[in-house]
């Protein structure tokens, strides 16, 4: 089945024995990435205080953040193409510029132009979907294949972090400076992440950089890349499974708990606490992940991943609040117990050149139907009421990935790691 040759990095270069955080390569890559996950949260938050302050109507906000998906799904995938044409690290540096190029124009545009703020958020978009393939391959070049969980974990750390402590922080700023002024700022963050990260290590060797006698077209290339995928039945059933789960699960939980957390149990308190359970869960979850080696580690993954069943099932029925919470942090360690190991996997099971193109399908087929999933949901629940939308969605996080784990290579994420004495 394989025409492509399984990498052989690990074999080049023994796994490391230091802790990645005292490697500077990976420090600048970390930083940078942070302050693009940070620039990326920032923003509706940031753009949702305008319409609190009247700059901003709820229209016109849901035409930027659409504006916005529209400019990510639109670039994802050519951003992994040139991702693995040419140096990561310049396709980093250009599209997060682009990024930054945007916050500016949304800042003139505010109260000013629609108009100007839909192309600008757009750009935003483009620039942030550019981004994330790259930084998923520069990270393969940066760190070596024994530290790159640890590195996964990292940075999930400072994500979540970040969207943990950042609407406290927004908040407080918003109360010395205009909105205006805090879109400058996530222009900012995005300047950090062009210019800070370093170039690739030797790990890149033989991909993108490497000379090639003819260039085939962006498409070409892309439907190369889905080769590539094709090639690893348990990227695709860990694809499949994660599409389900935030199309399905996340999408159902994003609109009923707000509902529920005001008809059921009359308090905005509930909403806020959930939501910061998952938070804090997925942080306990990035912390385990960094040190946890489990011997089927793609079983133990697609666990994790169907733990989100729990949300939309403790919001079925009227249970303490309590049992919402746990729930939300269950489902938050799940999702770091699939999410870093799924990095990790594809960063060493991929092939070098085509790793960004790769990463590039990975968000845009689950990026890409998640609005398609909160665009029925609210419906759904209208036509079926809430109780059998949310068992459905909660049965589809259970169950699709429990037969993702059934596909062959899921239960190692790949080939069986080799240990001493096998």
């Amino acid at each position: 089945m394989a025409t492509t040759p399984a990498p052989t990095e690990s074999k080049s270069r023994p796994p490391g024995t230091r802790s990645v955080l005292r490697d500077s390569a990976f420090l600048r890559l970390w930083a940078g990435t942070t302050a693009s996950g940070l620039a990326t949260w920032a923003l509706p938050f940031v753009l949702g205080l305008a319409v609190l302050q009247r700059e901003l109507g709820a229209a016109g906000l849901g035409l930027v953040l659409a504006a916005r998906t529209a400019g990510f799904l639109a670039a994802v995938a050519v951003g992994g193409v040139l991702a693995d044409r040419h140096s990561r690290r310049a396709v980093v540096l250009w599209s997060a510029l682009a990024a930054a190029a945007a916050a500016p124009l949304l800042a003139v545009g505010l109260g000013r132009s629609l108009l100007l703020m839909t192309a600008a958020a757009a750009l935003a978009g483009a620039g942030q979907g550019a981004c994330r393939p790259a930084f998923q391959a520069l990270t393969a070049e940066v760190v070596d294949p024994g530290r790159r969980q640890q590195a996964n974990a990292a940075t999930t750390l400072a994500v979540r972090s970040s969207t943990l402590a950042g609407p406290a922080l927004t908040a407080l700023l918003a109360a010395f400076v205009d909105v205006a002024t805090l879109l400058l700022g996530i222009g900012l963050l995005w300047l950090v992440a062009a210019l800070l990260p370093g170039r690739g290590g030797p790990a890149a060797a033989g991909a993108p950089d490497a000379p090639r006698p003819r260039r085939a077209s962006l498409r070409a290339e892309f439907v190369d890349g889905i080769r590539e995928a094709r090639r690893h039945p348990w990227f695709l059933a860990g694809l499949g499974a994660l599409t389900a789960v935030i199309a399905l699960g996340y999408s159902a939980t994003s609109v009923a708990l707000p509902l529920i957390s005001r008809d059921r149990y009359a308090t905005e308190w509930v909403l806020a606490a959930a939501t910061t359970a998952y938070t804090v869960g997925a942080l306990g979850g990035a912390l385990l992940t960094a040190r946890l080696r489990p011997r089927s580690q793609g079983w133990v993954a697609f666990a994790g991943l169907a733990a989100y069943g729990f949300a939309p099932l403790s919001l079925m029925l009227p249970v303490h609040p309590a049992v919402v919470i746990g729930a939300y942090a269950v489902a938050g360690i799940g999702i770091e117990l699939f999410n870093v190991p799924w990095f990790t996997a594809t960063q060493r099971e991929v092939a070098p050149d085509k790793l960004a193109r790769v990463s590039s399908l990975d968000f845009l087929v689950s990026y890409g139907l998640a609005p398609v999933g909160l665009a029925l949901i609210a419906p759904a629940i209208h036509a079926f009421g809430v109780t059998p939308v949310l068992g459905a969605c909660a049965a589809a996080c259970f169950l699709v990935p429990a037969a993702a784990a059934l596909v062959p290579t899921a239960r190692h994420f790949g080939r069986p790691p080799v240990r001493p004495g096998d």
